[in-house]
């Protein structure tokens, strides 16, 4: 089963949502606010995933805008770069779809029907 890290205000989250239920998908919803991913989850999905750390951050949100983070990531080390994520959901790029040999961010239909075997 998928699970699925969302924030149920964000409109994108909930088209994601009803794209995954209108395909089927069964999966668990995890609210990134509520039970935020920690530093473990995090980089063990980085792995997985094959993906950038640079993914995971919520680069459009205000608080990663309001740290200055764009500046700060650069000089900043990779346990680092986790550790922050780990302290606040809304740093953390949404949706995410965590599925048994691959992770996803953001919500693109085509990567997520790829993905899924859609």
């Amino acid at each position: 089963m998928a699970l699925f890290v969302w924030y149920p205000k964000c409109s994108t989250c909930r088209k994601a949502e009803a794209w995954l239920k209108e395909h089927g998908v069964s999966f668990t919803a995890r609210h990134i606010v509520e039970e935020n991913p920690t530093a473990q989850e995090l980089a063990a999905w980085k792995e997985q995933g094959k993906l950038p750390l640079k993914s995971f951050f919520n680069t459009s949100g205000q608080l990663y805008r309001s740290m200055n983070l764009k500046e700060r990531l650069p000089g900043m080390s990779e346990e680092e770069q986790l550790a922050l994520l780990a302290t606040d959901g809304m740093l953390v790029k949404r949706p995410i779809l965590v599925l048994e040999d691959r992770v996803l961010t953001g919500f693109r239909p085509e990567k997520w029907a790829e993905a899924l075997g859609l």
